[in-house]
C-alpha cells in the first residue's frame, strides 16, 4: 500500500472515528487526526502554494506532516467548529482568516476522495432541501408545513394528526442541562402566538410500526429496523427500550437513496423512515453526517469496514 495519508478531522473524544482510524492502522493507511477549529494554528501548521496540479505543499501536526498533493481522502467526521473569533477586532480577523485559509485548502486537495466534503454536508443540513430532493428522487415524504403564521399552523394540525420537529437539532438546555428537542404530537388547540416568533416545521404524523436507520457509504446501504415501546414518536428519546435487527432495504429505495447522495454531492448519509403496516417506507430525514457506530454493534452492519474501504481506495474508483 502506498504511503499516501488519510486525513481525520473531528474533535478530540470521537469513539465513532476511533473505530474507523483503528480499521485503517490495520490495513497499514497513514492517518493524520486533528480538529481544525481548535488545533489550528497550533499545533497544527500549514504551507500551501498553488500550482498547476493545485494545491500542495504541507500540513504538519506536531511532529506528523502530510503533503496535501498527495492526500487520498478526508474524513470530515465532527470537528468542533472554527472560532467565531467574538471580542478584540484583531481575534476576529484571525479567527475568519483561519476558516478560510485552512477550510479553504482542506476543501480544495487535488485528487481527494471527501466523506463527505464539508460544503456538501453543510447544504444537505437544510431540511427543506432534504425534502425537496427526497421528493425528487422518488422518496415518500408526508405532507409538511414549515410557516411562522399561527393560523396555517392551527390549520394544518386540525386537518390531520401532526408532529412538530426542529429545523435543526443544537444544542439546548433546561434549567442548565443539556436537553433535546424531540419530534412530538401538536393539535390545533396548543398552537399559540409564539409559532410567528420563528420558522416552524409541521408535518403529517406517519401511523408508523417501526422506524428504520439506513446508513449510506459511497452506494452500499445498510439498514436496521428499530422498535420503540408502543405510543414512542421520536425513538430518540428511548435509546434505553429499542430493539433493532438488519432489515433489507428494497431496491426501489436504495437507489433513490444513492440519487440523494448523489444531488448534494456527498458519499455518506444517515437517513430515517418511519414504516407502516403496509411495510410503506416514508422519508423523514437525513444526517449527512450522523451517528452509526451504535448501530453497527446492534445489528450487526458492517459499517466500519465500508467507511475504510472507501477511504483506503481514495477517489480512484470514483475518477
Amino acid at each position: 500500500m502506498d504511503g499516501r495519508p488519510v486525513l481525520v478531522c473531528t474533535e478530540f473524544e470521537d469513539a465513532t472515528a476511533d473505530l474507523v482510524i483503528a480499521e485503517l492502522n490495520r490495513r497499514r493507511v497513514p492517518v493524520l487526526r486533528f480538529d481544525p477549529g481548535r488545533d489550528f494554528p497550533a499545533p497544527v501548521v500549514l504551507a500551501a502554494r498553488i500550482g498547476a496540479g493545485g494545491w500542495g505543499g504541507r500540513l504538519s501536526v506536531g511532529e506528523r506532516t502530510a503533503d496535501l498533493s498527495a492526500v487520498r481522502a478526508l474524513y470530515h467526521r465532527r470537528p468542533s467548529p472554527y472560532p467565531t473569533g467574538s471580542g478584540e477586532q484583531a481575534a476576529r480577523f484571525a479567527a475568519h482568516e483561519n476558516r478560510r485559509g485552512l477550510g479553504g485548502v482542506l476543501g480544495a486537495l487535488p485528487g481527494c476522495l471527501y466523506l463527505s466534503h464539508p460544503q456538501a454536508i453543510a447544504r444537505a443540513e437544510y431540511k427543506p432541501a432534504q425534502l425537496d430532493a427526497a421528493t425528487r428522487v422518488g422518496l415518500s415524504v408526508p405532507p409538511t408545513l414549515i410557516t411562522s403564521d399561527p393560523m396555517e399552523a392551527k390549520a394544518f394540525c386540525a386537518a390531520q394528526p401532526t408532529i412538530y420537529k426542529p429545523l435543526h437539532a443544537g444544542a439546548y438546555e433546561v434549567e442548565g442541562e443539556p436537553a433535546g428537542i424531540w419530534a412530538a404530537p401538536v393539535e390545533a388547540g396548543e398552537v399559540c402566538g409564539a409559532v410567528s416568533h420563528s420558522a416552524h416545521l409541521f408535518q403529517a404524523q406517519v401511523p408508523k410500526v417501526a422506524d428504520v436507520r439506513a446508513v449510506v457509504v459511497g452506494e452500499q446501504v445498510f439498514s436496521a429496523r428499530i422498535t420503540a415501546p408502543p405510543g414512542v414518536v421520536d425513538w430518540r428519546a428511548e435509546y434505553q427500550s429499542l430493539t433493532y435487527e438488519p432489515v433489507a432495504c428494497p431496491d426501489g429505495i436504495r437507489g433513490a437513496l444513492v440519487r440523494f447522495l448523489a444531488a448534494f454531492g456527498l458519499n455518506f448519509g444517515a437517513f430515517d423512515f418511519a414504516v407502516t403496516a403496509d411495510g410503506a417506507w416514508w422519508f423523514l430525514e437525513c444526517n449527512p453526517n450522523g451517528q452509526w457506530a451504535w448501530l453497527e454493534d446492534a445489528a450487526g452492519l458492517p459499517i466500519t469496514t465500508a467507511i475504510a474501504d472507501l477511504l483506503e481506495n481514495g477517489a480512484s474508483q470514483h475518477e
